[in-house]
């Protein structure tokens, strides 16, 4: 402990046992840091006792700490109010902070013969009709979106009337979502109208816009336009479609926050696993009508980031529902919840769902982070999500990048080995894979099995990890097929060379289906975690393939091999060499004795029983 550090932790330890807010100031003495506390003199001590407990980032930021301030409140809820305060104030470095990248959206549409409907960030003086501002570009570019398909109007980046007649229809004409001007399927008029209704519907919302369509479609039907009453009648029942879409997303949901985070994996040699990423989903009146995502530095301390990242964003936002989803514990969470209703002016609930529509909102959200966290890398999120989603089944801290599997097999314990598989993000990684002969016993024991290979699997660890390659390289999670036994057999194991590594068995059904994830003293079930149980069963396919692949050609091997002990003069060494000379017993067979000769440890005599052998037939 440095000089510094020590007078720090002896003023921590004067400080009262009261609520307070404390700031941690740098060598500038600029705050790069500010936390609160129910009693200062046990929050603050923390940070200047053992350095050993504590998380990366705390570490980092207690070596900038040059001097410490504080100030005292009443109460633990004062101290919230003044912390929330003077991070708004100061926007200290260490402090998990959300950029509000919110600014005014737009919706616009161009003059001329061929209008066009887009969203847009800008308001510019081109003569275009412009309606907003609104504050969420995700609410305008869904009522674009919607509006464009209801009113079979182009998505696409062509300009009419330039591009009017000289193309083919794509498919969005096919499937009713484009009128096609770029193949001349709509005329000019008719195009303007749609249109028209379209901004009739972008201004007023669904009903005023169902209203006047259906007023329009039965004077249509009134004056004979059949086609015309036709084309309103298909526009209406799109429109109440799209309606039914979002209730059947918000069934059950009024108004309310939805939030959800998810890491980056466990190893630092990817740029996902130094990120994590927050999806909030907002609803009200029964729609979806938002939805905002951060990407922040992957956090340490779950709970307590959730209650910071709350904090932060509800800083930046003026509407606050009365009630808050989100995916894990949050670190003081009455205490928040009690913040967040003194600034909306009504009670404030925040929930953890755990079955029903709620869990499934959430379920919803996790998806999105995933997928927008991969998409900040250039990945896909399928992955990503079911890491995330098997790391909260299995309570591991973060998402597993690096994931072995093992499995054994033999023929009623004769040829007995065993395969490991590697996933690297989700994804099978084959300069990992690994084969293993079972040296420690004769017979069959699958438990003894699993517990020789990975002793000589961590052995090989402990010789290589200044590498960190290959057998130098710790995995973040282990996977065994099969149940609670072959998890007892391998934790001992684990014990003896003092490895804490997360270990649980992949369980079949009687139909050699995955069914479970074993732990030691129980199952837990995968069918309700769609993503996860993907991921172990097709782990547990390809280490069952793998190990099974090894099995089939030992045991040929071992079949071939005995067929040569038979002959006079060649024992199990011989049989060996012959194999490895030749690989074949056909090649073997076409040898003559000159050439069997060649092989070590072979003489004339066994040459000709070899020879005499295998062409006796003959």
């Amino acid at each position: 402990m440095n000089e510094n550090i020590q007078k720090l932790r002896e003023k921590s330890m004067r400080l009262p046992q009261t609520p307070g807010v404390y700031l941690m100031k740098n060598a500038k003495g600029e705050i790069i840091y500010v936390g609160k506390a129910k009693a200062l003199k046990n929050r603050v001590s923390t940070y200047f006792g053992g350095q050993s407990n504590q998380y990366i980032k705390v570490a980092k930021m207690v070596e900038k700490v040059a001097a410490f301030d504080y100030i005292l409140t009443d109460s633990e809820f004062e101290a919230l109010v003044l912390e929330c305060s003077l991070i708004k104030q100061h926007m200290p470095k260490y402090n998990i902070l959300l950029k509000d990248d919110k600014g005014y959206h737009y919706i616009k549409i161009t003059k001329g013969p061929w209008p066009s409907i887009t969203a847009v960030k800008q308001k510019l003086g081109d003569g275009a009709e412009y309606i907003g501002p609104y504050t969420s570009f995700f609410a305008v570019s869904k009522a674009v979106d919607e509006a464009l398909k209801i009113f079979r109007l182009p998505q696409c980046s062509k300009t009419f009337p330039a591009d009017c007649r000289k193309s083919r229809p794509c498919l969005n004409y096919f499937i009713q979502q484009c009128s096609a001007p770029c193949a001349g399927k709509i005329k000019q008029t008719a195009y303007n109208e749609a249109i028209n209704e379209a901004v009739t519907f972008l201004k007023g919302g669904s009903g005023p816009a169902l209203l006047d369509l259906q007023q329009r479609m039965e004077l249509a039907a009134e004056n004979l336009e059949y086609e015309k009453a036709g084309r309103l009648r298909d526009t209406i029942a799109a429109i109440k479609r799209m309606n039914e879409k979002q209730k059947v997303v918000a069934a059950g949901v009024r108004e309310q926050d939805v939030f959800a985070i998810v890491q980056g994996s466990a190893q630092a040699d990817t740029r996902i696993s130094e990120k994590a990423c927050m999806v909030v989903l907002r609803f009200a009146a029964g729609r979806l009508f938002d939805s905002e995502h951060f990407i922040f530095d992957n956090p340490e301390d779950l709970p307590a980031a959730r209650h910071e990242l709350l904090r932060s964003f509800y800083m930046m936002r003026e509407r606050i529902p009365p009630i808050i989803a989100i995916d894990g514990d949050v670190e003081d969470a009455e205490l928040i919840a009690q913040w967040l209703t003194s600034k909306a002016g009504r009670k404030v609930t925040i929930t953890l769902p755990q079955r029903g529509n709620q869990a499934e909102l959430v379920a919803l959200c996790r998806a999105n982070a995933a997928e927008k966290l991969a998409n900040s890398i250039g990945k896909t999120g399928k992955d990503t999500a079911a890491l995330d989603e098997l790391a909260r089944l299995l309570g591991l801290p973060s998402p597993p990048e690096y994931i072995e599997a093992y499995d054994s097999s033999h023929t009623a314990g004769s040829d007995n080995v065993a395969g490991m598989v590697v996933f690297k993000n989700g994804l099978p990684y084959k300069a990992g894979y690994k084969r293993f002969m079972i040296k420690g016993f004769e017979g069959q024991d699958d438990y003894a099995s699993m517990a020789e290979v990975l002793t000589r699997r961590l052995q090989r660890y402990m010789d290589e990890k200044a590498s960190g390659e290959g057998f130098g390289k710790l995995p973040d999670l282990i996977l065994l097929d099969g149940g609670q036994g072959q998890v007892g057999a391998v934790l001992p194991v684990l014990k003896q060379f003092g490895l804490d590594i997360p270990l649980f068995g992949m369980v079949k059904d009687n139909r050699h289906r995955t069914r479970a994830i074993a732990q030691d003293g129980g199952e837990i079930a995968l069918n309700s975690k769609r993503a996860a149980f993907t991921l172990v069963s097709t782990m547990q396919e390809e280490v069952h393939r793998f190990s099974i692949a090894y099995h089939h050609k030992k045991r040929k091997t071992s079949t071939l091999a005995t067929t040569l002990t038979n002959i006079p003069g060649v024992g199990k060494a011989t049989a060996k060499a012959l194999l490895g000379h030749f690989k074949t017993i056909k090649a073997i067979k076409a040898a003559d004795i000159e050439e069997l000769m060649q092989v070590k440890g072979i003489g004339a005599g066994v040459a000709q029983n070899i020879f005499k052998a295998m062409n006796e037939d003959e």
